[in-house]
């Protein structure tokens, strides 16, 4: 579950695209149906949190790896420098579907950014 808290409480879930779902242009267990979007050249805040077991929220590309424990809140904060997808898993082994938990982050320009945070 992903929120843009700081743009009118935007809020969207976030899963693996399945086998029988999949396009020519997807990542087998690697895409999801609906991507992180964030703006490259700015600095952005994340904070992770759990309501059920320890996940780890990792974008190896980025090398950002991020632990969530349950009843905590942890952040990190990170700029991206170009376009581009960038794609990750969760890294904990937090229960019986944890291989299916990809995560996947598009860098845009900030026009962009705007734009698809008007049309949510």
């Amino acid at each position: 579950n992903y929120e843009y808290s700081d743009f009118l409480n935007i809020e969207f879930d976030s899963y693996m695209i399945p086998n029988n779902e999949m396009k020519n242009n997807n990542f087998r267990l690697l895409d999801v149906d609906n991507r992180i979007i964030i703006p490259f050249n700015l600095q952005v805040r994340i904070l992770i949190s759990t309501a059920d077991v320890l996940h780890s929220w990792t974008i190896p590309s980025l090398g950002i790896k991020v632990d969530g424990s349950p009843g905590r809140l942890n952040q990190t904060n990170f700029m991206i420098n170009r376009p581009g997808l960038f794609f990750g898993q969760c890294s904990e082994i937090c229960g019986a579907n944890h291989s299916f938990m990809p995560i996947v982050i598009e860098s845009v320009n900030s026009n962009y950014f705007i734009n698809w945070i008007k049309n949510n």
